[in-house]
């Protein structure tokens, strides 16, 4: 994502603590759910970015999917709503103390659509069975569990993630 469209993100940066409003996606297409594979470590997490200041939840994650991988998707329901704390590893975040406030949107491709490998960051794109969610390092990990949970259940899940040690016992590591 450029500069330029950083800038309008709802996040903050307040000393070592870091503050984002994100979407992601839920894109399930033949058993299998779409995922980017970070750049860093090798981990993989859903497709979507930083809500715009001003913009709703369900825009961002449809522009977010479709500046990613350039196919159409439409947000059919808000499946998951996510408070996740977490220490920031690699890139900007790095030895920040994290919270990230997620929404995370069950949405519908069109029949036809082609996904690329790659998204417009060139990150690889992935398509992991939802059988062997489990064997993946997917990120936040609460996702392995609840994701045939929001399929099946229809029902939207409130998920509180924390993913963080302590201060005092990070130190010491």
């Amino acid at each position: 994502m450029s500069e330029e469209k950083k800038q309008y993100d709802c996040c903050i940066a307040v000393e070592d603590y870091w503050f984002r409003y994100r979407t992601g996606a839920i894109i399930i297409k033949d058993g299998k759910m779409l995922f980017v594979k970070s750049m860093f470590g090798g981990y993989y997490y859903m497709i979507g970015g930083g809500v715009h200041l001003g913009e709703h939840s369900k825009s961002c994650i449809e522009r977010e999917v479709f500046e990613e991988t350039g196919v159409k998707c439409s947000a059919e329901r808000l499946a998951i709503t996510c408070e996740n704390f977490f220490y920031g590893k690699d890139g900007n975040i790095d030895g920040k103390e994290c919270h990230v406030l997620e929404y995370y949107y069950l949405m519908k491709a069109p029949e036809d659509a082609v996904f690329s490998s790659q998204t417009d960051e060139a990150e690889e794109l992935a398509w992991i069975p939802l059988s062997e969610l489990d064997k993946y390092d997917i990120r936040p990990s609460f996702l392995k569990e609840k994701i045939p949970e929001v399929i099946k259940s229809g029902t939207l899940i409130h998920v509180i993630s924390e993913e963080r040690e302590k201060k005092e016992n990070r130190k010491k590591a």
